[in-house]
């Protein structure tokens, strides 16, 4: 395989499909043929190439460190099938209130210390309330974490477009809102709300000014056509998404997908593959689900273009390594952690 040849055709085809129509039917079907060709390439000779497109735009020694706190746990309306914090299932999770501003930024400066660039503060909301005490508290967290210097993330569900604009305001550089899924699959996932409403939302946020961290979630039943088509509807939004976290599926007693077949790891290092190669500028999180994976498998998701990680004992509500156990991974791997000391240009590390 000429990796160069094929790895800058790639990119070359996902940047020219961003922006298309998103009812183009036709520039949706050659996209997902051009992926689904890349996807179902050897393991080894994909990795090799993401690989090399990583490097062309990132610095390959590094990993962000960011850390996800939910600010407002459970009691949520919607049922997505994987989600603990669903209303709608008995699991572990019980609701509780919204973090009062100074709890929420005394964890961002505890993340912070530990090393982490990017805070993301997370509630269980279908949406969030638009006026009073709690949407004030919202800006104001925002605020004051923005000014700590950190990099700041919100997933608070579906917005309009005058929240985008508050946020934005506030400070937030960067909105979660996850595609989960392919539009083909996503009503086995969810039904009450729809893929519209999810683009809406994003159109919104972009809108506002703020960059786009939109992903999905693999291993949640779903054929590998859906992968494919979940990262050609990333590819065709009107402007790529400036990060894109996948996440591995994890069981939880008492939703609806727990009784799930057990996931292949592998499929983890391709899907994250494919992804650095068709949004080659995007950074790709390696994110829930690592508390499953073996660090060699981890490790191959880092060779294969994940350059972010989550810290923190808890990923939202489910389990996540230690940072002693990621810093450790990260020394095996020759890697350190974003702003650790000088920092390389895309391209200067070489093996």
């Amino acid at each position: 395989m000429n990796v160069a040849t094929t790895t800058s055709q790639s990119s070359q085809a996902a940047e020219g499909a961003s922006g298309a129509s998103a009812g183009s039917d036709r520039a949706r079907t050659q996209l997902i043929h051009q992926i689904s060709e890349v996807y179902h390439r050897p393991l080894l000779e994909l990795v090799y190439a993401a690989a090399t497109v990583h490097r062309q735009h990132h610095n390959p020694t590094e990993i962000q460190l960011s850390q996800l706190l939910s600010i407002k746990t459970g009691g949520c309306k919607e049922d997505c099938a994987y989600c603990p914090q669903s209303a709608h299932y008995d699991t572990p999770v019980q609701a509780e209130r919204m973090w009062d501003v100074g709890e929420i930024v005394a964890q961002a400066q505890a993340a912070q210390a530990r090393g982490a660039q990017r805070f993301c503060m997370g509630a269980a909301w279908s949406s969030p309330p638009t006026k009073g005490p709690v949407y004030a508290s919202l800006l104001a967290s925002a605020r004051q974490v923005s000014q700590l210097g950190l990099e700041v993330c919100m997933t608070l569900g579906m917005l309009d477009e005058t929240t985008c604009r508050d946020l934005k305001q506030a400070g937030v550089d960067y909105y979660n809102h996850n595609i989960d899924t392919s539009p083909e699959y996503y009503q086995k996932i969810i039904t009450t709300r729809t893929y519209e409403d999810r683009l809406r939302t994003l159109a919104n946020v972009r809108a506002a000014g703020m960059k786009v961290c939109c992903g999905g979630i693999i291993g949640m039943g779903e054929a590998a056509a859906d992968r494919i088509a979940m990262l050609a509807e990333l590819c065709l939004l009107p402007e790529p998404p400036e990060s894109v976290p996948i996440n591995r599926y994890v069981k939880v007693q008492g939703t609806p997908l727990a009784p799930s077949e057990d996931f292949d790891d592998w499929d983890m290092v391709r899907m994250i593959a494919v992804v650095r190669i068709f949004l080659p500028k995007t950074t790709v999180r390696l994110s829930a689900g690592r508390l499953e994976m073996h660090e060699h498998m981890q490790g191959m998701c880092m060779l294969a273009g994940a350059n972010s990680i989550f810290i923190g004992d808890k990923l939202l509500t489910t389990q996540n390594p230690q940072l002693d156990r990621d810093l450790a991974l990260l020394t095996k791997l020759g890697l350190k952690p974003q702003g650790a000391g000088e920092s390389a240009s895309p391209g200067a590390a070489t093996l």
